[in-house]
């Protein structure tokens, strides 16, 4: 089956437009409509419903859609190893989450370079549940997240745990002003220890699932919110933030998750240079003390 075919499948099913997706992908709507046939045709079932609103899936589409997602992922697997430059004698395949990219999982990339080079490296930044299930099915061979829950066949290996800090661009705020408050969702466990500790701040003047946009945000335009220590360190020693003396702390700590029966081989010096790279980010993280109540 022409690889393309499962390819705008999944493109329609998560845009739920037929235009959207041939937007996306380049081609015409008629070339989409067409690849859609072709592939009704060689399953033999009707995978879309087509109304005003759009494109929804019908049951058999819903069936087929985790079989298209392994089709693209085997695809593109074997098309970074095939491809793999001269000098390589292993690929690996990594993920993480988009919060924990910088600066873990960019330092891990550089220690590779140097303690394991020959191994070719593909990384991809995802989703939580999205990486589980690509590590489950072979896809990835490891994956850096927060709180992943457990699946069978698979190893959680804690790195270790940063910080989530309160920091301001005003230097000596106590108390966090609502209508200038970044909130950045880190998660539910992290929502729930948040309000118990900020009740008033329930509504913040801008909420963001991306720690990196709320940063930027913040230092373009002013207020507070809670980042990862090691990230925002860098901006309070360029004197861009401020600590909030006696907030309190939060806890976010990194996991490796890696499948149980993997190629050692393949798997070991990756695992090396992530535990490294997070025994330099704890031991930089002792180094920087923000005077705050750390949260249980």
């Amino acid at each position: 089956m022409d690889i393309n075919l499962a390819r705008t499948f999944l493109e329609i099913a998560a845009s739920r437009s037929f235009v959207q997706a041939a937007a996306r992908l380049n081609v015409t709507q008629t070339a989409v409509s067409a690849r859609v046939r072709t592939l009704e045709e060689l399953l033999g079932r009707q995978l879309f419903l087509r109304n005003k609103a759009g494109a929804s899936l019908t049951p058999a589409g819903e069936q087929f859609h985790h079989y298209a997602q392994a089709l693209v992922q085997v695809w593109d697997r074997a098309r970074h190893e095939m491809s793999m430059p001269p000098g390589s004698s292993a690929l690996l395949a990594a993920g993480c989450e988009p919060s924990l990219w910088d600066p873990l999982v960019l330092d891990w990339l550089q220690w590779m370079r140097k303690g394991a080079p020959g191994h070719a490296l593909y990384t991809d930044i995802g989703k939580a549940e999205d990486l589980l299930d690509r590590v489950t099915s072979g896809m990835l061979d490891l994956a850096v997240l927060y709180a992943p829950r457990h699946r069978p066949g698979l190893r959680i290996e804690l790195l270790f745990e940063e910080k989530l800090v309160l920091v301001s661009t005003t230097a000596g705020l106590e108390k966090p002003d609502p209508a200038s408050y970044v909130y950045v969702d880190w998660g539910g466990e992290y929502g729930e220890q948040h309000h118990l500790a900020f009740p008033d701040l329930g509504r913040a003047g801008v909420s963001v699932n991306f720690g990196p946009l709320g940063l930027e945000y913040l230092l373009a335009n002013g207020g507070a919110g809670y980042f990862r220590q090691s990230v925002a360190a860098r901006h309070v020693a360029a004197g861009r933030l401020h600590w909030v003396a006696g907030a309190p702390q939060f806890l976010y700590p990194a996991y490796v998750v890696y499948p149980t029966d993997a190629d050692a081989a393949v798997l070991q010096p990756a695992l090396a240079g992530l535990r490294e790279v997070a025994a330099r980010a704890k031991a930089a993280q002792a180094a920087r003390p923000v005077r705050g109540r750390r949260h249980p």
